[in-house]
């Protein structure tokens, strides 16, 4: 990243600078933003210089939970190397305005901020064998409840493909959300993807391995800054070319964060996010016997009701269903797990100062 960007152009503006004024800092604390995560060690920049920084012990525990770490596009509060340090100290996270989250891979039970402080979300998918309806829905409820605005984008329409078939196969599911038909390889589509980042505007690429993400940043950016791979023709996987978030800026404004490709998504925390992915349903609900109806068993539902004449489809219904019980069985299930570990924790002290007791105990015998 150019050493001699402004603020600004990082996406620095009025609502950022009232938040910093409000912000306890410290007299050698400086504003900067998360432009490259990996192992715990941050590439920030400060609007002057491109610096190296990593988060102290003391905010580490202050932190506490890895969604609250910094992660790509974050604002942070930066205390610059001083004489003979070789990296800065993060002492903080400004509020986030817009972020993508999921469940972090593995078993653990904590979230994983992918992209954060994003204006526009760009869903990808392939019109090869990665297209996939369930999947681009499951996308557009983790971007909604994020706070950006979802845009899908259809890439690889060089293939020879019924456009009016998936459109029609989307367009319930997609609502009002722009759709975009574009070719990384051909270049067609790409302004339609610039008008929605525009000067000072964060977009983020989210989509599988080999949906070409990293050759639509290669293309909006005008040269090849992002490494890309070919996918296997026989059923469209791709490598992970992207290995890290990196936050990139395009020549005229705007910046884009590239993200590796997701094996799956696991949501996290989803509370206005289903109304918002599914309009049709909860407009649909209005018509419902019982206020709290879950669209399931309930009699005089609307929504049952649309589907057995054919106004909502049994797919869309059932996969509402399937993730509505996903995303209440979540908040359960993350409490228990942190209980548990509160209660771990409890037991470990109490150990301790029992060990301390009947140590002092011993010594008071002898």
């Amino acid at each position: 990243m150019d050493a001699d960007l402004t603020l600004d152009v990082l996406g620095w503006d009025a609502r950022w600078r009232e938040v910093w004024a409000h912000h306890k800092a410290g007299d050698d604390h400086v504003p900067a933003r998360v432009v490259l995560e990996s192992q715990h060690i941050y590439r920030v920049h400060t609007g002057e210089a491109e610096l190296l920084a990593r988060v102290t012990g003391r905010v580490r525990h202050k932190l506490g939970s890895r969604e609250a770490f910094p992660a790509v596009g974050d604002w942070i509060a930066l205390r610059p190397a001083g004489q003979g340090e070789e990296m800065g100290r993060i002492v903080d996270v400004l509020p986030r305005r817009g972020r993508f989250v999921r469940k972090a891979a593995g078993t653990a039970s904590e979230a994983q901020v992918v992209a954060a402080n994003v204006d526009v979300v760009f869903l990808v998918s392939g019109l090869d064998h990665d297209f996939n309806v369930r999947r681009i829905e499951r996308y557009l409820l983790a971007a909604h409840e994020g706070g950006a605005a979802p845009v899908v984008v259809l890439n690889k329409a060089d293939l020879s493909r019924d456009i009016a078939q998936v459109r029609a196969e989307l367009g319930p599911v997609a609502g009002r959300v722009p759709v975009e038909l574009v070719s990384a390889r051909s270049g067609q589509g790409i302004d339609a993807l610039r008008a929605h980042i525009g000067l000072g505007r964060t977009a983020a690429f989210l989509g599988s391995s080999g949906v070409g993400k990293s050759t639509l940043i290669n293309r909006l950016i005008g040269t090849e800054v992002q490494r890309t791979a070919e996918v296997r023709e026989s059923d469209s996987k791709g490598r992970h070319t992207t290995t890290h978030r990196e936050l990139v800026v395009l020549p005229g404004g705007g910046l884009l964060i590239d993200t590796p490709g997701m094996r799956e998504l696991q949501l996290w925390d989803v509370t206005t996010g289903l109304d918002d992915a599914f309009e049709d349903i909860t407009a649909l609900s209005a018509g419902c016997r019982f206020r709290d109806c879950t669209h399931d068993t309930e009699p005089e539902c609307a929504v049952k009701l649309a589907v057995a004449e054919g106004r909502l489809s049994a797919d869309r219904h059932g996969n509402y269903l399937r993730l509505r019980k996903e995303v209440r069985s979540k908040p359960v299930e993350e409490a228990d797990i942190k209980a548990a570990a509160e209660r771990a924790r409890e037991a470990r002290v109490a150990s301790k100062a029992l060990k301390k007791l009947y140590a002092s105990g011993l010594k008071g015998q002898g």
